[in-house]
């Protein structure tokens, strides 16, 4: 196939421009290289805000709906193969005000739709993960679980079975309320992936994700019982390969 000179994909949102999208019952709204949907955008109590304080940079509070799993995301289309365009890699900065009520997946998954619901993507309850996307690859914190204020790395998908016991995918890397984080996600060609916390490498999996099966990337929140899922994002970055096969 013909190839051009614009074989890196690079997209990235400091959100230093975001106007508020709070109070709509619009399915999605843009942000920049990047937009904003799920389940939960569509309440008109949630969405995205610009935070006016505290946020030096650019920072965007979302917040997911107070109905169970309805899910808040800023994320792309489907639209990344990791065997095409690996390796693919996810870097975001996020801060939590509070560690209650919340389930959070930051990474890549095979489902995301405007109407998206976050046990759609995956579900979470003591020491047992429901990896409900076919394939999918991040981060997940959950209230849900035993130990629910640390990041676990989840994945399925791949040639290495998807890991559902949560003790053996814990990162160790507690989420501190109102501490900033930086979650970052690498996905090579070949479907092996690593998870860095803070520029600290936590776990290497091969075979963790499908080669072959397209995905989304997504940063979500939903809530769990009737609590408002809020965090804080400062940043949102995705690299990868052009598929020239396309």
């Amino acid at each position: 196939m013909p190839q051009g000179s614009v074989g890196k994909i690079r997209l990235f949102n400091d959100f230093c421009g975001v106007h508020d999208v709070l109070a709509s019952t619009a399915d999605t709204a843009p942000l920049g290289d990047f937009y904003a949907g799920g389940e939960g955008f569509e309440d008109n109590d949630a969405g995205i805000a610009y935070l006016q304080s505290d946020a030096l940079s650019g920072v965007v509070r979302l917040t997911a709906g107070n109905t169970d799993v309805d899910m808040t995301f800023i994320g792309t289309d489907i639209c990344f193969d990791v065997g095409l365009m690996g390796p693919i890699t996810i870097e975001t900065r996020v801060r939590l005000p509070d560690l209650d009520t919340k389930i959070i997946f930051i990474g890549l998954t095979s489902v995301l739709t405007l109407d998206e619901q976050i046990d759609d993507i995956i579900d979470a309850g003591t020491t047992t993960i429901t990896l409900t996307a076919p394939s999918l690859c991040g981060f997940l914190l959950s209230d849900e679980l035993t130990d629910d204020e640390d990041w676990h790395m989840v994945y399925n998908g791949g040639t290495t079975t998807g890991q559902t016991t949560s003790t053996s995918i814990d990162a160790d890397a507690d989420a501190v309320a109102g501490e900033w984080q930086v979650l970052r996600l690498e996905v090579d060609a070949d479907g092996t992936a690593r998870w860095y916390i803070d520029e600290v490498l936590k776990q290497t999996v091969e075979g963790a994700v499908s080669t072959s099966t397209d995905m989304a990337v997504c940063v979500g929140a939903g809530a769990n019982t009737t609590e408002f899922n809020i965090f804080d994002v400062d940043y949102l970055l995705v690299e990868a390969n052009r598929d020239w096969t396309a």
